[in-house]
C-alpha cells in the first residue's frame, strides 16, 4: 500500500481546465467521425440500391 501511495504522489494529475478541454476534443472528434461515417454509409447505400435495381 505504501508503494502505491508513493507512486500516486508522483503522478502529474491534469488540471480541471485540461480535463474540460480534452473532453471537448473527444466529443468534437466523436461527432465529426460519426458524421463522416454516416455520410459514407448513406452514399454507399444509395450506390448499392442503384446497382441492385
Amino acid at each position: 500500500m505504501r508503494e502505491a501511495r508513493g507512486e500516486l504522489k508522483k503522478v502529474a494529475w491534469p488540471t480541471r481546465q485540461q480535463v474540460w478541454y480534452s473532453t471537448l476534443v473527444v466529443l468534437f472528434v466523436t461527432f465529426a467521425v460519426s458524421a463522416y461515417l454516416g455520410l459514407v454509409d448513406a452514399v454507399l447505400t444509395g450506390l448499392l440500391r442503384g446497382v441492385v435495381r
